[in-house]
């Protein structure tokens, strides 16, 4: 499970085993669990956060979307 980015209390990364899924992110607080696809950016499981937060983490993610997908196409087409 590489870890890509991390900002404030959010680890942004995928699983090794996300290779034939498109373009995605999970992103991690304590025990919560969302899953971004990344293009276009957009929520595939809110995985326990609020909506207030979702908020929060898509527009961190769309943010940083062309970082996280630089950091896919590196690890799973190397």
């Amino acid at each position: 499970m590489p870890t890509i980015l991390r900002k404030g209390p959010y680890r942004f990364f995928f699983y090794a085993g996300d290779r034939e899924e498109p373009t995605h992110v999970h992103v991690e607080r304590e025990e919560n669990v969302a899953k971004f696809w990344l293009e276009p950016v957009r929520l595939h499981a809110s995985g326990g956060f609020s909506r207030i937060e979702i908020r929060r983490i898509h527009k961190l993610v769309a943010d940083h979307a062309e970082e996280l997908k630089e950091a896919w196409d590196a690890y799973f087409h190397s």
